[in-house]
């Protein structure tokens, strides 16, 4: 399980096996959507397999997750959505009414992100092989003009910018299990980040080095790629990273730390320091960004690390997710 919690094993999955077979000609650093040229057009292209369960919990459910999930790799990729093709895996037995619940949040939130789901394909497994339903999507994008998102780019100095609250999806799916003895008023934040991620890309473009929704893995194994990617250090303010008082303190209860916990509509962003308070002016100023902080600066060292200045005024180094705390989550 741990191979598919988007921390370390995942990434030595990814590096060890795929991309030599698969891949070898893919850099070294991952992003969450391909980029390929299809006469003299580049396109961003991504793909993704949702497994969530249960399928519908507070906030949202697997099929509007699924078209944001799509929709949020490409727009972190500097892409405007253009089209998506989905494949539903049914179970046998599926009450038609879950099936035609989660269709109608599928078109119901490609309505709201502006992109049409342009074909498909079904299969149905024996009861009991696909836990009532897995869907896949694959979208694909055009890219923004004077955007350019590559880990290469980053520079000491530049400013870490996180658009909204961490942790709220994961523990959403947590409590819905009904696995935990707790009680919080709390949704997922399963959303599209287009507008968010265009409203930067107008007011700061040239500025823009990295972008990343942090999913899998959380802040801290999205900040670790990039800490490794780009051979430099990534040093956060644990007072300016805006968290819920209900997922700090299931938090504390369980024994996880927020910046581990998977988010649905959030994004991590680097910007060049001079393009900083253009970036916060134009998130502030969007529907949904009223929340975005700087959490953080890139430094030279110490190189490939993730560092956190608590609010004791000591620090501690982060790592990329180990295990799986929260399985199943996306």
């Amino acid at each position: 399980m741990a191979h598919g919690a988007g921390g370390k094993a995942s990434r030595r999955l990814v590096e060890g096996l795929f991309v030599p077979l698969l891949s070898p000609a893919t850099p070294q650093s991952l992003a969450d959507a391909a980029q390929v040229h299809i006469n003299g057009t580049d396109m961003a292209i991504t793909t993704d397999v949702f497994v969530v369960k249960p399928l519908q919990f507070a906030g949202g459910s697997i099929g509007e997750l699924a078209v944001n999930g799509t929709m949020n790799d490409l727009a972190v990729s500097g892409a405007r959505g253009q089209a998506i093709v989905t494949t539903f895996v049914l179970e046998e037995g599926l009450p038609t009414s879950i099936l035609e619940a989660e269709v109608r949040a599928m078109a119901e939130a490609a309505q709201r992100a502006g992109v049409p789901i342009v074909g498909g394909d079904t299969k149905v497994v024996e009861h009991g092989k696909a836990d009532k339903m897995y869907i896949s999507t694959t979208g694909i994008g055009q890219l923004l003009s004077g955007v350019h998102v590559d880990p290469a780019s980053v520079r000491p100095g530049d400013k870490i910018i996180l658009s909204g609250p961490i942790g709220d999806h994961g523990i959403t799916i947590l409590l819905a299990r009904g696995e935990l003895d707790f009680e919080a008023d709390l949704n997922s934040d399963t959303r599209c980040v287009f507008p968010l991620v265009e409203a930067l890309a107008s007011a700061a473009a040239p500025g823009i080095r990295w972008m990343r929704d942090p999913t899998r893995g959380g802040v801290a194994t999205s900040l670790n790629e990039l800490a490794r990617d780009c051979g430099l250090s990534i040093a956060l303010d644990e007072e300016l990273i805006p968290t819920r008082d209900a997922v700090r303190g299931a938090c504390e209860l369980l024994g996880l730390d927020p910046l581990h916990i998977a988010n649905e509509g959030q994004f991590l962003a680097v910007v060049s320091p001079e393009y900083e308070q253009a970036a916060l002016n134009a998130l502030a100023s969007t529907p949904g960004g009223e929340e975005a902080r700087i959490i953080g600066a890139v430094r030279e060292k110490p190189a490939g690390c993730v560092l956190v200045n608590t609010r004791y005024g000591g620090s501690r180094i982060i790592d990329m997710l180990v295990g799986d705390p929260l399985p199943r989550i996306c």
